[in-house]
């Protein structure tokens, strides 16, 4: 029972969400997450609603499990203790604005030259070149400049933000990706990369079907609220006591709804024969299934449809998302001790590997600074062995 990254050594110069998402991956997958963090204040979301006393239970959700290191880059007694970290370290990853790091003597062609092993990922809101690169963003600005706004919400309604930091975390996800890449290469070269992720770009990225709708029709799509834009019926449905999801995604599932719901003359209809006709005619489509879900509760049309093979489910708050019997049977519920009594419930590991451990609790997340002298005892002791010839 090993976990794949359990040797890797991760500089974590990061802070808020796109790098620590990046780095609580890597940690989940066995890393060592050094997280290097400014006197006095550290990491911006550790005064970030909710509290459980004195801790932000957001900063304990993305940071479980890793240390704490206060360090001031411009003062030179810590600054040599940067530069004791950099040799023993195979990442390094921070998202600060570019120039930043340069400025500092560590940005990458500087570490390149000294540490050429060494793995260097940035992320940040316009990346490191393009006319915008200096400008700063958020989560919110990304998801409004990169499209997605556009295509979320009601139709004829204002555009709305995703409700999940998206811009934040999908460049966390790609960031995470090319620091793996990274290191595969590593094995055959010797050599580290540099990784450089902007949210902007992260954002166009996962718009598959939007961007092909534009690139075939020269429009770009609305938002189409819960709807699939292409896909008919797929969309939420009312049932008598509320809304559920009916997902009948080719030809075969829509005949097998129109005969779970009694509507089998519908399936040979023209204006409904096909998808793309589905498409054409979807609000007079979903009146006439709606006529029919309306008659009973929502939960007896999942377990119809579920018993018939047709994609459905209810539509979850995160507090009923978070007691889902098939969440928890994954782990994806875990306990994070607080630093006083009691626990934090955070996020598990989405990622699944055979005879990797999955414990059902992660370490506490650090308080500033807490692991000072855990960190510098490893460094002596590291520094201390013969070198290899």
């Amino acid at each position: 029972m090993s976990y794949p990254l359990s040797d890797l050594v991760v500089i974590d110069l990061t802070h808020v969400l796109a790098g620590p998402f990046c780095t609580t991956g890597l940690a989940n997958l066995g890393a060592r997450i050094i997280k290097v963090e400014r006197p006095g204040l550290g990491d911006d979301t550790r005064a970030f609603p909710p509290f459980l006393e004195d801790e932000s239970a957001y900063f304990s959700a993305l940071n479980a499990g890793k240390e704490s290191i206060a360090l001031d880059l411009r003062d030179e007694g810590d600054r040599a203790i940067f530069d004791r970290l950099l040799p023993q370290a195979d990442v390094l990853v921070e998202n600060f604005r570019p120039g930043v790091m340069d400025r500092l003597g560590l940005g990458w062609e500087a570490l390149h030259a000294q540490h050429p092993r060494l793995i260097y990922g940035s992320v940040s809101g316009f990346g490191h070149s393009g006319p915008d690169m200096l400008r700063p963003a958020y989560d919110m600005v990304v998801q409004a400049r990169g499209g997605v706004m556009s295509i979320t919400g009601e139709r004829g309604r204002d555009p709305v933000r995703v409700g999940a930091s998206i811009g934040d975390i999908v460049a966390g996800l790609y960031l995470t990706q090319g620091v793996l890449a990274a290191l595969y290469e590593r094995e055959c070269t010797g050599l580290g990369r540099r990784i450089d992720i902007a949210m902007l770009d992260c954002q166009l990225a996962i718009q598959e079907h939007a961007a092909a709708i534009v690139s075939t029709s020269g429009e770009a799509p609305g938002p189409a609220g819960t709807r699939h834009p292409t896909i008919t019926p797929f969309d939420a449905f009312h049932g008598s006591d509320g809304l559920f999801i009916i997902a009948a995604g080719n030809d075969a599932l829509f005949a097998q709804l129109c005969a779970v719901l009694g509507l089998e003359a519908l399936a040979s209809d023209p204006k409904f024969l096909t998808n793309a006709a589905r498409c054409e005619n979807e609000r007079v489509l979903k009146r006439h299934i709606e006529q029919v879900t309306l008659e009973q509760p929502r939960q007896h049309w999942i377990d119809t449809l579920e018993a018939a093979g047709i994609p459905t489910g209810p539509i979850q708050n995160v507090a009923e998302a978070m007691d889902d019997p098939q969440i928890t049977a994954r782990n994806m519920v875990v306990e994070v001790p607080r630093w006083g009594d009691g626990i934090h419930r955070v996020p598990g590991n989405p990622i699944k590997i055979e005879g990797m451990p999955d414990p059902e609790t992660r370490g506490a997340a650090p308080r500033l600074d807490e692991n000072r002298a855990d960190v510098l005892a490893w460094l002596d002791a590291v520094e201390a062995k013969p070198k290899a010839v």
